[in-house]
């Protein structure tokens, strides 16, 4: 592949809490690697805010507030390939755990109700992105072309996954690969 142009790669973290980024940094020297046919557009390795136009792109973290749908729809613009990476992704995860009770009535409880906050109020701030109803998976918000699932997904896998897609092929997962644990 030496000569060849770089796949351009962006991830992006949603909601969710970042483990499938540490398991990407955990490739440890295999990132060396990686990054002799990827370059990486957006992403915390980069610190670069908006995602151009990139070859794949990776989806940490379920969809829980407006600004999430809106980076998740510009990833689908922007991203040839996009890759679902871990449970919260697949499935929503663990912030998915908040799908059975009332938005409404948890900000209240949080900002209103508890002990100590005398004069409390939600916050409002137009800065602030609106939570959705419920936590989505990203597949409901747009199409995806593969799912890595894993709470987090090992380093080793990911480097695999990539790998496979670099070289053009469809990355297999089988057994052991596919843990839900």
């Amino acid at each position: 592949m030496s000569g060849e142009a770089k796949l351009k790669v962006a991830t992006v973290s949603l909601a969710g809490c970042f483990g499938c980024h540490m398991s990407l940094l955990d490739m440890d020297e295999r990132l060396i690697d990686l990054l002799e046919h990827v370059e990486f557009e957006r992403s915390p390795l980069t610190d670069i805010k908006r995602v151009g136009r990139c070859d794949i792109g990776l989806i940490e973290g379920g969809v829980c507030n407006a600004e999430n749908v809106q980076v998740l729809r510009e990833f689908r613009r922007c991203c040839h390939t996009l890759v679902a990476l871990g449970a919260c992704a697949v499935n929503g995860g663990l912030p998915a755990q908040r799908n059975h009770l009332d938005v409404g009535q948890c900000l209240q409880a949080v900002y209103l109700s508890r002990q100590g906050l005398a004069g409390g109020r939600v916050p409002d701030d137009p800065e602030l992105p609106l939570p959705l109803d419920k936590v989505h998976p990203v597949h409901e918000v747009v199409r995806i072309d593969y799912f890595l699932p894993g709470c987090p997904p090992s380093g080793e896998l990911i480097f695999t996954f990539l790998s496979d897609l670099i070289r053009g092929r469809s990355p297999r997962l089988g057994h052991p690969a596919l843990r839900y644990d």
